[in-house]
């Protein structure tokens, strides 16, 4: 399967980065493809041929709950994305919670399906987390 992990900070930060190379490596363990993208860089990036996204982001400063907006942007303008399964994941932030339903919401409103959502600080909880991640179709 075709796994697409975006992820989409305040700002160009490394650390996301990291996170989703570690969640990288633990799905492509079980044998999946994967490709990770940024969506502040790779804005022309379709995600139609995906079968499964992991949306990675973080809120826009420590103390607040808001996600960046323009996640909603790419995923409008990502061609077919209703009805994709997908897993939402936050990293830090003092409100992480209610930064991690915000990111919810905005995914549920372009159709995509959540299947999972987490709060992930470490590369190593990253790496776990992608392991155990069930990417395939349970029908």
């Amino acid at each position: 399967m075709q796994v697409c992990i975006l992820y989409c900070g305040a700002n160009q930060h490394t650390k996301l980065k990291s996170l989703a190379d570690a969640i990288a490596i633990g799905i492509e363990k079980k044998g999946h493809q994967t490709t990770v993208l940024n969506a502040l860089v790779d804005t022309d990036k379709r995600l139609t041929i995906y079968d499964y996204l992991v949306v990675l982001s973080e809120p826009i400063s420590a103390f607040s709950a808001k996600i960046p907006s323009y996640i909603v942007k790419y995923l409008e303008n990502a061609g077919q994305v209703s009805g994709k399964r997908c897993a939402c994941v936050i990293s830090g932030g003092i409100r992480k919670n209610k930064a991690l339903l915000n990111l919810m919401r905005d995914v549920e409103s372009q159709g995509i399906i959540i299947k999972v959502s987490e709060v992930i600080k470490k590369e190593d909880e990253a790496r776990a987390f992608g392991s155990h991640l069930n990417v395939e179709r349970n029908y």
